[in-house]
C-alpha cells in the first residue's frame, strides 16, 4: 500500500485536512497500517488533486489561517477500490525491543528490565487504543475484524511476554517478586 491509497482510505471515511490525516496515521484508527509523514502526505494530496481523486475547500476560523479540507471524489473512490484489489504484501514486523532482547547478555539487568517494562506499557497502550476504536465500530464491519485481529495479536504478545519473562532472567512484578526476595 502506498500513501496515496492510505489518504484515499482516510478520506473515504471522512473529510480531513493534511494535519488530520497525519493524526489519523499517528494515533487514530489508521495508525496500524503504514507510516506516513507530512513530507509524503502533502505531495500525495497534491497529486491526487491534480488527478481529480480529491477536491479541496478552505475553511476559515477566526484568528487562525484558513484550513484546506480534502474530500474524496467519485474518481478517488474508484481509484481506492482499484488499489484495494491488488494483492497485499506480507506484513513486516520490526522491533527494536526484540533486537535488544536478542542481545540480552550484553545489557545490564536494570536496562533489560526497563526495556521489558517499557515494551509491556507500549503493548497495553496499543491494546487500549484498539479496544477504544472497537467500541465505535459497527458489528459485522471490516472495522470489527481489523480491531479484533489487532486485539488478538497484542493480547498474544502480552501473554507471551508475561509467561516468558523468566527466559530473560527477569522477575515477575508485584507480590511474586516481593515473595522471592
Amino acid at each position: 500500500m502506498n500513501v496515496r491509497t492510505l489518504c484515499l482510505g482516510i478520506l473515504a471515511h471522512e473529510d480531513a485536512s493534511g494535519y488530520e490525516i497525519k493524526k489519523a496515521v499517528e494515533d487514530g484508527m489508521f495508525a496500524h497500517f503504514i507510516d506516513a509523514s507530512y513530507g509524503s502526505i502533502y505531495p500525495a494530496l497534491t497529486q491526487m488533486l491534480a488527478d481529480g481523486h480529491v477536491s479541496v475547500r478552505e475553511e476559515s476560523h477566526p484568528g487562525k489561517p484558513p484550513k484546506k479540507v480534502y474530500s474524496i471524489t467519485s474518481s478517488g473512490r474508484t481509484a481506492l477500490r482499484k488499489a484495494l484489489h491488488v494483492t497485499a504484501r506480507q506484513d513486516k514486523f520490526k522491533s527494536e525491543f526484540l533486537f535488544q532482547a536478542l542481545f540480552k547478555d550484553d545489557l545490564t539487568p536494570e536496562h533489560l528490565a526497563e526495556a521489558f517494562e517499557g515494551q509491556m506499557e507500549y503493548l497495553h497502550r496499543e491494546l487500549a487504543q484498539i479496544e477504544e476504536c472497537r467500541q465505535q465500530a459497527e458489528p459485522g464491519s471490516g472495522h470489527m475484524f481489523v480491531n479484533g485481529y489487532g486485539q488478538a495479536v497484542l493480547r498474544a504478545a502480552i501473554e507471551y511476554m508475561e509467561k516468558a519473562r523468566g527466559e530473560l532472567g527477569l522477575q515477575p512484578p508485584g507480590p511474586a517478586r516481593d515473595a522471592a526476595e
